[in-house]
């Protein structure tokens, strides 16, 4: 195979995808609760997606941001309208979207706080991206290993915890950087009241509230933004996954106070923002903010959450249940890697979230009854994986 080995890549090799469904070459279909890692929260294939990539397509592909590019300002005013932010700036990917935000931190650092070294604050087991500055960013080890010299200007408090924000800030902060959820960091929820605290210690030291909503936004957690559920309002926010439900596209969001920071020549992207990428977020958005599907999957999130509690718990191997909307996490006491391995072959398609987590991000359209199915054969991969071993743990099926 010509390809690095960058992956430890599932042997099952997707070749249709449909709604909530994928099927492989032999035509076993796979019930999907990774959405393409929280990518296609409006499911595989859908029609209004499909149909503006299909109109656009046949129009125009690429032109450069040389040129103003219509689909650009209608996006742009539909997710500061959702946002409440004011300006947008797009890219490829999430990575993208939140170098362009240190860059933008680092760029207000220098020309309005006067800092010659600028810092961010990040979070232990946070996750931002794979560059060398997002990788920095990222409060994991095993992401930073073998990429020494790492970037200067990153500090890391824990989660949930103001005090250890306090104690790493300093005259050279200039900005905080978290997710709303800890996507790979375990899939852990921001306490409300920490986030209103960090907000006003932000808003008191002219610090930039940053909030990397690549994996919650786009009603993953139930609301277009993840922040928004606990009513703050970050001077900056990212976006890409579910933005384009499987087209490569980021954005960063900022606040009008930002605009200055941001001028011609500080940062730029061939791709970014293609008419292409335009057409379908501008889909995806009309779909999450004209119909009732954000509401419907509240609804469905709440319900899942609560079948995986009730039905979960009581097993040995489970520790704890916890996530928001349609973003959980099962902690195991144990690898999670064989139950996703075990998942697989039964036919529902899941992740891990660090070692002894299993993560499932179903599309934002799946249905009470699917979220049974998926329910009744984690049950089962529980109750064979505890028979597998006597003292509850297996490193492999």
């Amino acid at each position: 195979m010509a390809l690095f080995p960058t992956y430890l890549r599932n042997e099952i090799r997707p070749v249709r995808g449909e709604g909530v469904w994928l099927w492989d070459e032999g035509g076993k279909r796979y019930l999907d609760f990774t959405s393409g890692l929280g990518v296609c929260n409006l499911g595989h294939g859908h029609p209004r997606v499909r149909e503006a990539l299909e109109n656009q397509a046949s129009l125009l592909w690429h032109v450069s941001n040389l040129f103003s590019i219509p689909g650009q300002e209608a996006v742009a005013n539909l997710l500061k309208e959702a946002s409440h932010l004011d300006y947008a700036f797009f890219a490829n990917s999430g990575a993208e979207a939140n170098e362009a935000a240190i860059k933008l931190a680092r760029r207000y650092g220098h020309e309005h706080r006067g800092t010659e070294r600028p810092e961010v604050i990040t979070f232990r087991s946070s996750f931002h991206g794979r560059t060398l500055a997002t990788l920095t960013a990222t409060g994991q080890e095993k992401v930073q290993q073998g990429c020494a010299p790492l970037p200067e200007g990153f500090v890391y408090a824990q989660y949930n915890d103001m005090d250890s924000v306090r104690m790493v800030a300093g005259e050279n902060t200039v900005a905080v950087l978290l997710e709303i959820v800890q996507g790979e960091g375990g899939i852990r929820p921001a306490d409300t009241g920490f986030l209103k605290e960090l907000e006003a210690f932000c808003r008191e030291r002219e610090i930039l509230l940053m909030v990397d909503e690549v994996q919650t936004g786009m009603g993953r957690t139930g609301n277009l933004f993840a922040c928004r559920d606990a009513g703050i309002l970050p001077d900056v926010i990212t976006c890409a996954k579910g933005l384009g439900n499987g087209f490569p596209v980021g954005v960063m969001l900022g606040r009008r106070g930002l605009k200055e920071f941001f001028g011609p020549g500080s940062h730029a992207s061939t791709f970014g923002g293609s008419p292409l990428a335009m057409a379908v977020v501008h889909a995806v958005l009309k779909e999450l903010t004209e119909t009732s599907l954000l509401e419907k999957s509240q609804e469905t999130g709440a319900y899942l959450g609560n079948r995986l509690k009730e039905t979960l718990l009581s097993h040995s191997l489970v520790k704890e249940v916890r996530g928001k909307g349609l973003m959980w996490g099962v902690e195991l006491d144990c690898p999670a890697a064989p139950l996703v391995s075990h998942l697989a072959h039964k036919g529902l398609l899941a992740l891990p979230a660090g070692p002894e987590v299993l993560r499932l991000l179903p599309p934002l359209i799946v249905t009470k009854e699917q979220t049974d199915i998926a329910v009744e054969m984690i049950v089962e991969g529980l109750v064979e994986l505890e028979e597998e071993t006597a003292d509850g743990c297996v490193s492999r099926i």
